[in-house]
């Protein structure tokens, strides 16, 4: 070994004379190779990794479920037990004292969260906050000093600029609580997704990137080349499960208002003007993208109402944004802020109305939950029943009848198939009613349905 160390020398020494240096800068070579390298790989990417990554955190749920005996043990009397099961997801620190961001579907029906620091180090977490619609969520754990992610703008994005993708997939499989990175593009914004995902089955207005988001990375910011968090990693598209290049993050603009609101208030206050839209049949996605955002009735005494909006009216234009289908309307509003005056265009007659809405708290229906679902009666959905009303999805629970005045209050109709309460996939007619049951009372409801071949949203409450 030591002769060829030796050598390495000589001959690193031969290759200096050769060059005219001298033989005592031989030994400096192999360090300035080093810093040369080093410089030279620090990019964009790099620096904005740095800014970011110290701020993103492991978040560990542990929930506990409820499991029936099997035949032998309920032979001897045996009962239903509990079982834990572990759950894994990413946040970002947005307040020095312990504040930070993640999904609402990594934290939902946990018992015990706790939070993993990049440097290892366990905090118990507190559940502040979460808003299922658009699946935010805010906890806290006890520390002072830490890192903040530097929160950047959404509002301004341009498709093709850098995003990467912070967090920590598989968590502590991988045995390193440091964060991993994918890097990619900003592909799209405003994209709707309306089928399976990840998360959950149904986003709005969301940011696409080619960045890879895997199981884990859910709740970990998306970053620009700034090393501003421009969105909260929440779903893919995927048929396999894995990553296809098919990603999407809650904007950051969306994010901010939800968690002022959620550490404000504890809940998120719902906007509401009081309109409903006329949802016609439509046969193909392509003509959903135009299809308009037709007012087919407004709320006496709402806003709306008191702006002048009438049925009929098309909403054109909601302060910066165009308005093309329902979906964009949507988006709108999950952007709007309780108090605020919003101007609004609409046509009206071949002629354009401009108008002034004051945004209002979403009012709740003022009906027990117990007499909701019996004024509904629902079907779980059967490939004869798809086959005959020409139903897209295959998992859901189909309203067979429903009194008018359910109807009026919720936003439905017989014919309507429900896909998803709040974050919750529909499955069958029991998991609707359940859903329905278990939300009743806890806040603002955000119901899925398909009708005409499209997917539908309505929001309301229920005391």
């Amino acid at each position: 070994m030591k002769r060829s160390l030796t050598m390495l020398a000589l001959a690193l020494l031969a290759a200096c004379e050769d060059k005219g240096l001298p033989a005592a800068q031989a030994t400096q070579l192999p360090a300035q190779r080093t810093e040369e390298i080093s410089s030279g790989r620090r990019t964009a990417i790099t620096a904005a990794v740095a800014r970011v990554a110290p701020s993103v955190v492991t978040v560990q749920t542990e929930v506990v479920e409820r499991v029936p005996a099997d035949v032998f043990e309920q032979f001897f009397g045996g009962r239903s037990g509990t079982r834990s099961a572990a759950g894994l997801g990413s946040g970002f620190i947005v307040r020095e004292d312990g504040v930070i961001v993640t999904n609402a579907h990594v934290v939902s029906g946990a018992a015990r969260i706790s939070v993993a620091l990049k440097d290892g180090t366990t905090y118990p977490a507190k559940l502040l906050g979460a808003d299922e619609t658009n699946d935010l969520a805010v906890i806290k754990i006890d520390a002072k000093g830490l890192p903040v992610a530097p929160l950047g703008n959404s509002s301004n994005l341009l498709v093709g600029e850098w995003a990467i993708a912070i967090g920590n997939p598989y968590g502590f499989l991988l045995a390193n609580t440091e964060p991993s990175v994918t890097a990619g593009v900003v592909s799209g914004t405003g994209r709707n997704l309306a089928t399976e995902s990840e998360g959950a089955g149904v986003y709005v207005d969301m940011i696409q990137t080619d960045a890879s988001i895997n199981p884990g990375n859910s709740g970990g910011p998306l970053v620009n080349a700034l090393g501003e968090v421009i969105g909260v990693n929440s779903s893919i598209f995927s048929p396999s499960g894995g990553s296809i290049g098919l990603g999407f993050a809650i904007p950051i603009n969306r994010a901010r208002r939800v968690t002022e609101d959620l550490l404000a208030h504890g809940v998120v206050r719902r906007p509401w003007i009081g309109i409903k839209l006329q949802l016609g049949n439509v046969s193909s996605a392509r003509d959903m993208v135009n299809h308009g955002v037709v007012v087919s009735a407004v709320v006496p005494a709402s806003p709306a109402a008191r702006a002048g909006i009438q049925p009929g009216d098309m909403l054109v234009q909601s302060r910066d944004r165009l308005l093309h289908n329902p979906y964009d309307w949507e988006a709108e509003r999950l952007e709007l802020r309780v108090g605020e005056d919003v101007p609004l265009v609409l046509r009206r007659g071949g002629q354009q109305v401009h108008v002034n809405v004051r945004v209002a708290d979403l009012p709740e229906v003022n009906a027990p939950k117990v007499t909701v679902l019996r004024e509904i009666q629902l079907v779980t959905l059967t490939p004869a029943i798809r086959a005959e009303r020409s139903i897209r999805r295959a998992n859901g629970a189909l309203i067979q009848t429903v009194s008018q005045r359910v109807a009026d209050q919720l936003g439905i109709q017989a014919g309507d198939v429900i896909l998803q309460v709040n974050r919750v996939p529909i499955a069958d007619a029991q998991s609707a009613a359940r859903a329905l049951d278990y939300y009743a009372g806890r806040g603002a409801i955000v119901m899925y349905i398909e009708r005409g071949g499209q997917v539908y949203t309505t929001e309301f409450v229920i005391q």
